[in-house]
């Protein structure tokens, strides 16, 4: 019987060539756009499980109150970790992870950049990252040892044995390979290309027993015996025990499983973070796969006139109606493996421009039995989600009106086909001003005064023997005639590398806590960054030498501090008094959605890591740079030169909103592009069913457009009503996501308009190339038959 179902719904495919093309083709975009987003999922919630201990291990974090808000933050005191295992028995072992980027590592004539973290000697037993070769128990339990991965074993020796192997690194230490780790997964949040042992850091005169500054990110593994919860109401004091002045300071653990999708905390509180985002595109993909079945629905039940006669042929014969529900079901069946075929094809085709578009490579394992097994599942939900209400619906008709041909659709109170074509494009609606919202908000953050200027300015690290050679390469590059001014920092102008609640100053209320941020220069950043100078100057050590103690207070800092006359005012920080020679107009320093946070910039006697330049406009870029390049190549030839552009620093922090905005303008175009492959289809069968009506119609005298509008009204008008029941839905989860940022646009009238009336336009150019169609046809050959 079943292979007859199949027998039949194949003939049935064959002869409406036309109908079954839609179906399958609006069905495997839906599938393919839905799978790939499903495969994004899988990599976004399987971040860091390959783990093998992801259950017993947890970040150490930190929380405490400031501005009267309760806040948590990562990173801890270095002797945090050790005083956990020592002082808790259920604590199984920990290790610190200090990250160091853009090491220089030189064998023989090689010389590579790379990045790396110094780590405990119990990190590799911690974390499941295998040993190709070397001990793990070992392999970092030296102070001259060092891990390597197996791309960058490869990039240093080629295809000779790594281990036993010396690397200089930074042209002052060298390093023996004691270890060849196996190359980190795409899904993992760590990115060392080499791991160093802490015990290098101690030898370098590191403090470990210093409570009072957090500076490294501490890892807990629990024994498999011992409970969370007991042992967070354990440990959260241990600060407040070691450290006097962090008296509100408390400790607490975060799951692995929770650190990629929970990462957001409100109050001290988890309360959310990338979960957000997976939850939209999960209800996106829910939404595409929607639509398609949706196009199958319509399209089946709009042919039913002509599978009427079909239908009660069958009844008469003896079919009982359960018998016709699973001939339209393997029908439908049929259709929807067509299709997955199709999709498989379109996502192994389009991988990896997507993976290059989410900046993560994504595979397809067509070996594991678990993939097949979620395809065949996702195979037969589609297939009873698309078939099941036409199977329903065509096998309920009467057999006794349909031989008599006094057979009609049922004209319902409520169309169920209308209904349909409405959630359709709601569906889309709300995706399109989803997109348009969030292209919006970038372009409103985009285009928000950052307070300095971005062109013709670069920065580049001190490395090597730049910093004692800072004052001549400095002068040189004054001569050198493609330069306007030169300032070294202890952070890019882009990224803020530290902060502090330890500011005193003259009329600080008690116990007061708020957090500045720390930045430092020697002198120039005002002219050499374009800062907007409000009061007093710059800091000039030629003309003052005094100005190495000297600060310059941001407008927000000033408000915080409370200062009617800040210039002059002394500020205490490390033991250290710090004199306000001026202030400046604030500028964006971290998030460009983010509210203006208070800044002290510290002068000559703070500690520095960046010089930023600043080319004269006249000079080509490129002329500057090669000017550049050989005067830091003289004063430090072991290093090659890097630099980066400020600008294109700058526009580096929208790069997770654009990709979102991306991702979510694609699938709204393939949403309308599947929608639309419905509605003409769905369009081309209403023509002919009223090809009879519109020859009527002309011989009576109808005109060609009004032929063609009466066709179209019809479904204008469902659209219309979309926007009607889309653009609430829309404006309410798109001001849920606006209230993230703290500084945010707004939703305009606009967005709806330009929303609804792309909508009506494309509704109109899908409908009427079959309604100008329908109107064109020879009266006579439609009424001959008649």
């Amino acid at each position: 019987m079943i292979k007859n179902y199949f027998k039949i719904a194949w003939r049935n495919l064959i002869r409406a060539k036309g109908y079954a093309f839609i179906n399958i083709g609006g069905l495997a975009v839906g599938m393919a756009c839905s799978l790939l987003i499903l495969l994004w999922i899988q990599s976004e919630i399987t971040y860091d499980m390959f783990h093998e201990k992801k259950d017993r291990l947890y970040l150490a974090m930190n929380r405490s109150t400031f501005d009267g808000k309760l806040q948590a933050w990562p990173s801890t005191p270095k002797p945090l970790g050790p005083a956990l295992q020592k002082e808790y028995p259920e604590v199984a072992q920990t290790s610190r992870y200090s990250a160091n980027n853009g090491s220089l590592l030189t064998v023989g004539d090689k010389k590579i950049r790379a990045n790396s973290a110094f780590v405990d000697s119990t990190f590799l037993s911690m974390f499941t990252f295998p040993l190709l070769s070397g001990d793990a128990a070992t392999a970092l339990g030296q102070p001259g040892s060092i891990v390597i991965t197996q791309q960058l074993a490869q990039k240093l020796f080629g295809n000779a044995e790594a281990l036993g192997r010396t690397i200089r690194i930074d042209s002052s230490e060298n390093a023996l390979v004691t270890g060849v780790l196996a190359d980190l997964p795409a899904n993992s949040r760590f990115d060392f290309e080499y791991l160093s042992p802490w015990s290098y850091l101690q030898k370098l005169g590191w403090d470990d027993g210093y409570w009072g500054n957090n500076s490294v990110r501490t890892y807990v593994e629990l024994l498999p015996t011992a409970r969370e919860a007991v042992v967070a109401q354990k440990i959260k004091n241990i600060t407040r025990r070691h450290s006097k002045n962090e008296e509100d300071n408390e400790v607490f653990l975060h799951a692995l499983p929770k650190w990629r999708l929970f990462s957001r905390f409100e109050n001290g509180q988890v309360a959310g973070g990338r979960i957000e985002v997976v939850r939209q595109f999960g209800i996106i993909a829910g939404f595409i796969l929607l639509i398609a079945c949706i196009n199958f629905m319509n399209l089946s039940t709009a042919r039913s006139e002509k599978r009427a006669k079909e239908v009660g042929v069958c009844k008469v014969a003896g079919a009982r109606r359960q018998s016709l529900i699973g001939l339209f079901l393997s029908e439908s069946f049929i259709i929807t493996c067509l299709a997955a075929l199709l999709a498989l094809t379109i996502v192994v085709v389009s991988l990896p421009a997507f993976s290059e578009l989410i900046d993560r490579p994504l595979t397809v394992d067509f070996t594991n039995v678990y993939f097949w097994l979620f395809i065949s599942a996702f195979v037969v939900i589609t297939a009873l989600l698309a078939g099941s209400y036409p199977a329903f619906y065509l096998s309920s008709f009467q057999p006794v009106k349909v031989l008599k041909g006094t057979f009609k659709t049922a004209r319902a109170v409520i169309n169920p086909r209308k209904v349909l074509v409405v959630v359709q494009f709601s569906i889309a609606l709300v995706l399109i001003v989803s997109t348009l919202v969030i292209k919006k908000q970038i372009n409103y953050a985009q285009e928000r005064d950052n307070g300095y200027q971005k062109n013709n300015l670069v920065y580049t690290f001190m490395e090597g023997d730049i910093a004692k050679n800072y004052a001549v390469i400095k002068s040189e590059l004054a001569r050198s005639g493609v330069v306007e001014s030169v300032t070294k920092t202890s952070a890019p102008l882009t990224e803020g590398w530290s902060n502090s609640w330890g500011f005193d100053w003259t009329g600080k209320p008690d116990n007061a806590k708020i957090v500045f941020n720390r930045f430092c220069t020697d002198e120039n950043i005002v002219n050499t960054a374009g800062l907007t100078l409000l009061e007093g100057r710059d800091m000039d050590l030629s003309k003052y030498p005094t100005d190495s103690s000297a600060v310059l207070l941001n407008e927000s800092a000033v408000k915080a501090m409370g200062f009617t006359e800040p210039l002059g005012q002394v500020i205490k920080d490390n033991g250290r008094e710090w004199r306000v020679v001026g202030i400046i107009k604030d500028f964006i320093l971290n998030s460009p959605y983010d509210p203006m946070e208070p800044m002290v910039i510290e002068g000559a006697h703070g500690w520095f890591n960046v010089i930023h330049i600043k080319y004269r406009p006249e000079v080509p870029t490129q002329e500057a740079l090669k000017a550049t390049e050989q005067i830091f190549t003289k004063y430090n030839p072991s290093y090659p030169f890097n630099y980066r552009f400020v600008d294109e620093s700058y526009a580096a922090k929208f790069k997770d909103e654009q990709r979102t905005g991306t991702l979510a303008a694609l699938f709204a175009f393939l949403t309308v592009l599947i929608s639309c492959l419905g509605l003409f289809g769905l369009a081309a069968y209403m023509a002919e069913k009223r090809t009879k009506e519109i020859g009527i119609r002309k011989v009576l005298g109808a005109s060609i457009p009004s032929v063609a509008g009466l066709l179209s009204r019809e479904f204008i008008g469902l659209v219309a009503f979309s926007c009607l029941v889309a653009f609430p839905v829309a404006w309410w989860s798109m001001n849920w996501w606006l209230q993230s940022y703290s500084y945010r646009t707004d939703i305009s009238w606009w967005v709806f308009a330009l929303a609804g009336g792309g909508a009506l336009l494309i509704t109109l150019l899908t409908v009427s190339s079959q309604a100008i169609k329908a109107a064109l046809t020879n009266p006579v050959k439609a009424l001959k038959t008649e």
